[in-house]
């Protein structure tokens, strides 16, 4: 506590000032920024720490945990926790939370709008008539979109919004997940079977060890020359050097892609390539939803230190 008010470490850059949650943090407590800090400074602030917050691009490890002794709880900005110890986190008995549903509508929008932008090969029409060669040229023939196989790997909370929206197009769904859901769309076991299905896999499934490179060289072969891939799940899910290679070859029509494996940076390999529509991990980047993942993460922090269950807690970590 400082001057009776809790204590809160963020981790997230503090570059933009605009940011709805930094905005909104002073609300709660005394709150200190990691990257304004010195470490003389983080020494005397963080045993003293009553929250800790970071997003769901940053790490959050059992060493960086272990500087805040007295820390009561975990708020992550976003709905994934993959960079997230959450084994560390439960073994410290530390309430965690996160902000699912809130943004499942816009990574949903984002997923079809890069489909569509893929397809119709948008980026490069806006560039065609930029340059000035529509009234000497005429722009390559695009994709239809409406009527095609759509295959949704991970029938989450966001895949399941994906595939509503395919129904306006007439698509044909079908999925992977961990079993066949209540669903009225075909089931695969295994994402292989469904790439070699479907006309475009849009990607939806959490990052673990398990799902990392998910995306092989096999999988691109089984989608074929004439499927796209979308991914807005997370990079490490696709294996990007056998990605370059399959869209150099044209194993594969396109991709489009939210997320990368080593993002903010991307592959030279995808930047040369015509057939690759890239996105600077935007999926929840609305004005509306940010704002709603801010006010969840407040909520779950006034929760804590009130001592009350989570609205939205990780999995795998304390509820009450």
């Amino acid at each position: 506590m400082q001057n009776g008010r809790p204590i809160i470490v963020n981790l997230i850059p503090s570059s933009n000032p605009a940011h709805p949650l930094l905005k909104r943090l002073p609300e709660i407590g005394a709150v200190f920024h990691r990257d304004r800090m010195n470490e003389k400074e983080f020494r005397e602030v963080a045993p003293h720490a009553d929250v800790l917050i970071s997003a769901s691009n940053l790490k959050v490890t059992d060493e960086e945990l272990s500087h805040y002794p007295a820390l009561r709880m975990v708020g992550d900005f976003g709905v994934g926790f993959d960079g997230f110890d959450v084994s560390a986190i439960a073994r410290r008995g530390l309430r965690a939370c996160h902000t699912p549903d809130v943004l499942s509508e816009d990574v949903a929008d984002l997923a079809i709008g890069l489909l569509l932008a893929l397809a119709r090969s948008l980026p490069a029409a806006d560039a065609f008539v930029r340059a000035g060669r529509w009234p000497n040229e005429n722009f390559p023939l695009g994709r239809r979109v409406a009527g095609c196989r759509l295959g949704i790997a991970g029938l989450g909370r966001i895949g399941k919004v994906v595939a509503e929206r395919a129904r306006a197009f007439r698509m044909e769904v079908g999925y992977t997940a961990r079993a066949p859901k209540d669903v009225p769309w075909q089931y695969f076991e295994t994402v292989k079977d469904l790439a070699a299905w479907c006309d475009a896999l849009i990607v939806v499934i959490p990052a673990t060890p398990e799902t990392h490179h998910l995306i092989n060289r096999e999988v691109l072969e089984a989608l074929g020359p004439k499927g796209f891939l979308v991914n807005i799940a997370r990079g490490a899910l696709v294996d990007t050097e056998a990605l370059i290679e399959a869209l150099e070859r044209k194993t594969i029509a396109g991709a489009a892609l939210d997320v990368f494996e080593h993002e903010p940076h991307v592959e030279a390999g995808l930047l040369k390539l015509g057939n690759v529509v890239l996105a600077p991990h935007i999926g929840s980047a609305t004005v509306e939803t940010r704002d709603a993942m801010a006010e969840l993460v407040m909520e779950n922090i006034r929760l804590a230190l009130n001592g009350q269950p989570l609205a939205t807690p990780i999995p795998g970590t304390r509820k009450d």
